[in-house]
């Protein structure tokens, strides 16, 4: 909504049911009809970490019958054209995989959700749009994973964002 601190001009909602994702989007927009950008940066890390980035040749799929590797076409030549960078997260790689301690072959869940979390948001570091970000990761029960990130823009005042992610929505039960 318009005119509200801290929310970001525009809203994703994720649905998670399996097999048919989407995301909605819901743009926030000034008195005067033009589009409301105050909360650019948010905008910017909530699209980073809602878009599928595309895995690596060795990453493992959730889907053992497919062979998409995801990632966004855009991305295709992004840094020569507009000096882009591939956008997206890795996040997308769990989205049937079960919450693992740190004990098991897999290695644990939550440093993977953190490790993807972090590479998504370190370009926005590497190209000075944010001049830092914090990231902590948390199981708070057996299904359900929480991140709290918080990005610094040098002397203005830092934007947190917190997630919820329900494994059982992502794993399609």
């Amino acid at each position: 909504m318009a005119g509200e601190i801290n929310v970001p001009d525009i809203r994703l909602v994720q649905n998670n049911v399996f097999p048919k994702y989407s995301v909605t989007v819901d743009w926030s927009l000034l008195p005067n009809g033009t589009l409301d950008d105050t909360q650019a940066l948010a905008t910017a890390v909530i699209v980073a970490l809602g878009t599928d980035a595309l895995a690596d040749k060795d990453d493992i799929l959730p889907d053992p019958d497919s062979t998409n590797r995801c990632g966004w076409w855009g991305d295709l030549d992004a840094e020569l054209i507009w000096k882009g960078w591939p956008i997206g997260s890795k996040l997308w790689l769990l989205r049937r995989a079960k919450i693992n301690s740190a004990a098991s072959r897999e290695g644990a869940t939550l440093v993977l959700v953190e490790e993807y979390i972090r590479d998504a948001i370190q370009p926005f570091v590497d190209r000075k749009i944010c001049s830092g970000f914090d990231v902590w990761v948390s199981r708070v029960d057996k299904q359900r994973i929480d991140a709290l990130i918080r990005i610094y823009r040098g002397p203005e005042r830092e934007i947190e964002l917190r997630y919820a992610v329900l494994w059982d929505a992502l794993a399609g039960l």
